[in-house]
């Protein structure tokens, strides 16, 4: 049972990675270029709505979930040890 589970661990890693990716690149993609690199100068809040709001919690919860991930796999050898 956990060998399969650490089998599909990866590809979950790098799907999540790529969604976490591109829900940080569509963040920055609505402000201006210069901001996304820390250049801008128009330094203004604006309250997120919608699908803007949607990719900030997507973006957290993928990160979360692959830092979790990556903690799980770490501490998997010693769970099978533990368990054989």
């Amino acid at each position: 049972m956990l060998e399969t589970i650490i089998k599909f661990i990866p590809h979950i890693q790098i799907t999540l990675s790529v969604i976490l990716i591109l829900s940080i690149l569509l963040q920055h993609s609505g402000s201006e270029s210069g901001g996304a690199f820390g250049s801008g100068s128009n330094s203004f809040h604006a309250t997120r709505r919608g699908f803007e709001k949607f990719i900030f919690y997507l973006s957290i919860i993928c990160g979360i979930l692959f830092a979790l991930l990556a903690i799980l796999v770490i501490i998997m050898p010693s769970l099978i040890k533990f368990f054989k």
